[in-house]
């Protein structure tokens, strides 16, 4: 018990310091409002939150969910990382959807470029402001979206904490700062998920969001194909037959690439263990997924994950788990921030 509290002691001070010396962070609320450590309840939030207020809301959105996916099988896998983008950067404020006529906004920061959702949470967001005006947040909707992704990829359907509301600062320092690059080694990895309040396992199960989905040759092939460690070579951790595919893909030498790879070749839209079977096998598509190795705690839990006859159900509740704890970074709650008609309002 001792060991517990001193190391959460610890993780609140790194939490702390990662604010404190953030250099573009005007607009924050106070931080007693804030959940500090993402792992504990946060005032504000609840299951059910919307029971009296908005009791179809949940409904709502996997409804509308549903038709968007049956339309597109990508913008599933799509929300999912727009809840990534949202949460890690200002907290799950929808600050990711506030559009800045400067392009000085999280929209424009590198890390943004080719992140989809904007339309489609807006589309929900009508929805449910037809049903129950000025109620349900946009962050609130962004989590459920990311949910009924998962679920609808034949993964969870886990509860979901509400309550949230939504930021009002959208900057695209802070994108830029807070999200890791996909080329990033294991002991980055760790620190900027420790930053967030996030652990390990956090950072081993939430990497098993890569399960499902696509991404732009542009986010990988420069550091795993052409130019590792920039010395013009492939990446030796990466398997030759695999890589050999993805040079079929990826062209060298273009900045901006944007031809699409699945992430998870094998079941690119159902979210199971299979992501974790690559990654042992060293077909991972990012540095990143190939990190997981370099740990000894991500590394037995990728193990686990890839044996034989492994079961999804230690998988589905990790996850769960791991999503809440995202879900609680810097939320605003009470009476910080607001309910937004639009979500995606203008901030200059």
């Amino acid at each position: 018990m001792a060991l517990r509290q001193q190391q959460q002691q610890l993780l609140v001070v790194v939490v702390v310091a990662a604010v404190v010396v953030a250099s573009c962070r005007p607009g924050r609320a106070d931080p007693a409002a804030m959940s500090v450590l993402p792992g504990l309840p946060v005032a504000g939030l609840a299951v059910g939150f919307y029971n009296e207020s908005c009791p179809q809301v949940e409904d709502l959105v996997l409804a509308e969910m549903q038709s968007l996916v049956g339309k597109d099988k990508t913008i599933g896998p799509a929300l999912l990382r727009f809840m990534f983008h949202d949460c890690l950067v200002r907290g799950c404020d929808a600050s990711i959807m506030l559009i800045s006529r400067n392009k000085t906004g999280e929209r424009d920061a590198i890390p943004s470029y080719g992140l989809r959702g904007y339309d489609e949470i807006e589309h929900i967001k009508a929805k449910v402001e037809d049903a129950c005006p000025l109620t349900v947040s946009c962050a609130d909707i962004i989590i459920m979206a990311a949910r009924d992704a998962v679920y609808l990829s034949n993964g969870p359907r886990y509860a979901v904490e509400t309550g949230r509301r939504d930021g009002k600062v959208s900057l695209d320092c802070d994108a830029n700062n807070d999200l890791p690059p996909p080329s990033s080694a294991i002991v980055d990895l760790k620190t900027y998920f420790s930053f967030k309040g996030l652990g390990w396992k956090d950072l081993v199960v939430l990497s098993g969001s890569h399960t499902i989905g696509r991404a732009q040759c542009s986010t990988f092939a420069s550091d795993r194909l052409y130019n590792y460690s920039g010395r013009v070579a492939q990446d030796p951790s990466l398997n030759k037959t695999y890589a050999a595919h993805l040079r079929e893909l990826c062209e060298p030498g273009v900045a901006n690439d944007a031809a699409m790879v699945e992430m998870d070749p094998s079941s690119p839209y159902t979210f199971d263990l299979s992501y974790y079977r690559a990654v042992r096998g060293n077909t991972g598509l990012f540095t990143s997924d190939q990190a997981l190795l370099d740990d000894p705690w991500t590394r037995a839990y990728v193990e686990r994950m890839a044996a034989a006859g492994a079961s999804t159900d230690e998988f589905f509740a990790d996850y769960a788990a791991a999503m809440t704890n995202m879900g609680r970074i810097e939320v605003l709650t009470g009476d910080n921030g607001e309910i937004r008609k639009v979500c995606a309002a203008h901030v200059d």
